[in-house]
């Protein structure tokens, strides 16, 4: 027990003491006192939780399993330079087979043999006396006893700089290895205990379209509430054109590797000869994941609501649906985060719908990963019935309007170059590897550049999409991102970072409208408005306010404030 503690104090914490170091924090009078402290402190407390668990059938086991996961979160540690806090173990509890495969490489497997596998098949190779159960049990409370002592003695002799370290570079408490990962696990786990309400919180009870207000409660009442409304010329649905807004969610895409942001290269051609495609410049996410994002950026409560409030809320796509609208959910990811649970939502992984051919060659590997281009395939067969919602309804639904979700695969990483068919990898040689540091940062850019221009191929086809729609419906297109991409800055990978230490190129992401001429005009917005706002600041906080704003609903939870489109209505 003392030598894995050790050791894992030791080697198993090389990424700590690696960036203690590159901040300086090991250097000058109080440096020695840092480290021996923070490597006892931890050594300590691995004691006290190993002589918990020192029994016949669970010591062994305990050892290898600290062992285990301390290789494989020093292996990210140090690889990508993230953190493993209770967001990061969210993440990892919420990932799917194919972005847990892009992540499995070989020298994964390495850092498992060695800085794991070696010193796991030590123990499990030392002969072991046990000692009868009630001698074990008070060797087992000295044994913590002492564990709990050194490490009390150990942070109080460090204390001044332990306590100065950890105020002041906050990141680093999330690099103890594994008690980090341990304690972020544990949190995450019992997130339905910890959470004292655990009602569905409704939003948006009032919600109607705005061509079709329900009565009010009583004389004047709506009146005297105060009642918020989206300022739109809304067409009849007798008229026979009812409105059909796209939200694309993009994935990992950072706003500044977008040609229509400014970046030096032209990663969105296929939008930029559009012509009418609005970019606002300035917007940045709820979260640095899409755990973290995904249900915050899709809520009333806006980022600082959403972090401090932990009860359960309906959100946009609820109240959506609730003013009579169609509202259907497509995925290509690993998932909706609970966002699109109380809607009709399908996936590309499923059956295609009756009649609908088998996706094109090449568009969906053997693993059955699809490219995005999969989510425009049958779509008119899979908006003409949605699944679990009877035919009649959902076709009295469509004829009020629909709003469309499509969630991308985009640009997840590592294995950037997976996210583009050959024929839009226009930048190279790129990284196929999913060991970034392995590859130098031009081949690193140059696969995630790869996958922006297929976000941009996806785009433009849905935008030829909704025009062959026209005959039928008024249409829009809004694309927005989850969150960035650290790619190789400051030697940072990925995404996840806490959001308070993450860099700015994992917080700004992406925000992309296009509206037909009939949408426009049902919606009395002014196109050379929009462009002169094209670097107001936003963010995610607005996303729920403006999908109501563009769907025409009317509710006292929408805030004109709030929609980024309310001061370019006529």
């Amino acid at each position: 027990m003392l030598l894995v503690s050790l050791w894992l104090a030791s080697v198993g914490n090389l990424p700590l003491w690696l960036e203690l170091d590159r901040l300086g924090l090991l250097q000058g009078r109080g440096g020695p006192w840092l480290g021996a402290g923070l490597m006892l402190a931890i050594a300590a407390a691995l004691m006290a939780l190993q002589s918990l668990l020192a029994w016949r059938h669970t010591l062994k086991g305990t050892a290898i399993a600290l062992l285990l996961i301390a290789a494989a979160g020093g292996y990210f540690m140090h690889t990508y330079h993230v953190v493993i806090d209770p967001a990061m173990m969210l993440n990892v509890a919420q990932t799917d087979v194919h972005e847990a495969g892009d992540l499995i490489g070989p020298r994964l497997l390495l850092a498992l043999a060695l800085a794991g596998g070696l010193p796991a098949l030590w123990v499990w190779r030392q002969p072991l006396h046990y000692r009868p159960w009630p001698r074990r049990a008070l060797h087992n409370l000295a044994l913590l006893l002492a564990a709990l002592l050194l490490l009390l003695g150990a942070v109080l002799a460090s204390y001044q700089p332990l306590s100065s370290a950890m105020r002041n570079h906050k990141h680093v408490r999330y690099l103890i290895n594994p008690l980090t990962t341990l304690f972020s696990g544990a949190w995450v786990a019992s997130a339905p205990l910890r959470q004292r309400d655990a009602r569905l919180h409704p939003v948006g009870e009032d919600a109607h379209l705005a061509a079709n207000p329900p009565a009010p409660a009583g004389p004047g009442a709506l009146g005297a509430l105060g009642l918020a409304t989206a300022q739109a010329a809304t067409a009849s649905p007798a008229a026979g054109r009812s409105p059909l807004v796209v939200l694309v969610l993009g994935e990992t895409a950072r706003a500044a590797n977008f040609g229509l942001n400014g970046y030096a290269r032209d990663t969105t051609p296929a939008l930029a000869r559009e012509g009418t495609v609005l970019s606002f410049r300035q917007v940045r996410s709820c979260g640095t994941s899409t755990a973290a994002s995904l249900p915050c950026m899709f809520s009333h409560l806006g980022r600082e609501g959403f972090v401090a409030d932990p009860r359960r809320h309906e959100n946009v796509l609820d109240v959506l649906q609730r003013a009579g609208l169609a509202v259907l959910w497509l995925d290509n990811q690993g998932g909706c985060k609970g966002v699109c649970e109380r809607v009709p939502h399908a996936s590309t992984a499923d059956a295609l719908p009756t009649g609908v051919p088998p996706y094109p060659a090449g568009t969906c590997a053997a693993d059955g990963e699809c490219f995005d281009t999969a989510l425009l395939h049958g779509l008119d067969a899979r908006l003409a019935a949605a699944p679990g919602v009877p035919a009649a309804q959902w076709q009295a639904s469509r004829a009020r309007g629909t709003v469309l979700v499509l969630h991308m695969m985009g640009s997840h990483g590592p294995a950037y170059y997976k996210r583009s068919p050959p024929e839009l990898k226009r930048f190279g040689p790129e990284c196929a590897s999913t060991t970034l540091p392995d590859c130098s940062r031009e081949q690193v850019l140059n696969a995630y550049d790869n996958s922006i221009a297929a976000t941009d191929a996806m785009l433009a086809a849905t935008i030829d999409w909704l025009k062959r729609q026209s005959a039928q419906h008024d249409t829009a297109l809004v694309y927005l991102s989850d969150h960035g991409e650290s790619l190789g800055e400051n030697g940072l990978y990925l995404h996840g970072l806490p959001y308070a230490m993450a860099p700015d190129v994992q917080k700004q992401v992406p925000w992309l409208t296009w509206l037909s001429p009939a949408f426009a005009a049902r919606q009395q917005l002014d196109a050379a408005c929009l462009a002169a706002r094209a670097d107001q600041p936003l963010s995610h906080d607005h996303l729920f306010h403006s999908l109501l704003g563009l769907a025409a609903v009317q509710t006292r939870a929408y805030l004109p404030a709030l929609d980024a489109y309310a001061a370019c209505r006529r």
